[in-house]
């Protein structure tokens, strides 16, 4: 029997969260690595377990810090998170140690009696947390109202039984982790409904210092999901956007004709979807992956400032100041983090 102490590995108390955390710890334990699963509740849980809403707090990173204050103090070696709700600014102490093979990033529709978006009655409720979602769903003009909601995915769901809502839109790969796709009625094409930065991809963190943990998750890094999530994260981050702004991002590598590529879509939209500023970009990504991470954030930093120049940065003024007085429940919250 190994003397060796167990990685301990903090993860949020949800169904998803621990699931998530739990192929973290497997993918470890085929390294022969020893784990624990350390429950740590957050401020965002309490808070989404109450139903009081993140409007108006300090969202970004709400789900986030209670796990990165648990690694800080010693209490667990290695945090889980999804990576869409990580804030885009650095923490002194923590690295962002592995980024696993990416799920599909893309957003889906759970409706009643099986219909697509385009097949709800004009007045349908509509039900997401994002104002990323709401901004682009508005932009279709399918004539659905789009309402607030928070809650797990099983709450989130069973609503529609109720009749509460006769639509959600969550993200596909929180259901795929929990093995209910068979729920989904449409997978949104992301031409229509770009998905949020990092959207699918797991964030795998440790303290800076523990060069034994670094160096067993770096085994678990995938660089094309590294480098799409860099890139990504960098447009956000250039747009000052944070977790409230209706920003949608999506990058992926890409075969190309000499060699690998890198293609970034990005979109900021006013709150009602009638104005939007979308841009697309590319770059070739060298042989060697270790440069690719430089090369995504070259390409999102370039990218995002674009989109500042044809006039991204008056959108989100105007939905900034929106905000305060008449904007839609749903824009005003944040990016509710899982699914």
């Amino acid at each position: 029997m190994s003397t060796t102490p167990a990685l301990r590995i903090g993860t949020r108390r949800s169904a998803l969260a621990t699931t998530q955390s739990g192929h973290v710890a497997d993918a470890l334990e085929a390294l022969g690595v020893h784990t624990e699963l350390v429950e740590i509740t957050t401020d965002g849980d309490r808070s989404q377990a109450s139903g009081t809403p993140l409007t108006g707090a300090p969202s970004t990173g709400v789900f986030v810090s209670a796990l990165r204050d648990a690694l800080l103090a010693g209490e667990v070696d290695v945090a889980v998170h999804s990576l869409k709700d990580l804030p885009t600014y650095a923490t002194d102490g923590i690295a962002l140690a592995a980024v696993p093979l990416r799920e599909d990033p893309r957003d889906v529709v759970v409706a009643r009696d099986g219909l697509t978006l385009g097949e709800l009655p004009q007045g349908s409720r509509v039900a997401t947390g994002s104002p990323r979602r709401v901004a682009q769903i508005e932009a279709l003009g399918l004539g659905v109202e789009l309402v607030g909601v928070r809650g797990n995915v099983d709450t989130r769901i069973a609503r529609i039984a109720e009749g509460t809502y006769d639509a959600v839109v969550l993200a596909r790969a929180g259901l795929a982790r929990l093995g209910r796709l068979d729920e989904v009625t449409e997978v949104l094409d992301p031409l229509q409904v770009l998905p949020a930065p990092g959207q699918g991809a797991l964030a795998v963190e440790c303290r800076s210092d523990d060069t034994t943990a670094l160096a067993l998750l770096a085994r678990l890094d995938d660089p094309g999901a590294r480098a799409a999530v860099t890139a990504e994260r960098t447009v956000m981050a250039t747009l000052e956007g944070g977790c409230a702004a209706p920003v949608g991002a999506l990058a992926e590598v890409a075969e190309g004709e000499e060699g690998p590529e890198l293609w970034l879509r990005a979109v900021v939209l006013s709150e009602d979807g009638a104005l939007a500023v979308r841009r697309s970009a590319s770059v070739a990504l060298g042989v060697d992956p270790s440069s690719w991470p430089a090369d995504a954030a070259k390409l999102g930093g370039d990218l995002g400032a674009e989109m500042l120049a044809d006039g991204a940065d008056e959108l989100m003024n105007q939905r900034d100041s929106a905000s305060n007085t008449n904007a839609h429940p749903s824009a005003r919250s944040a990016e509710v983090p899982n699914p």
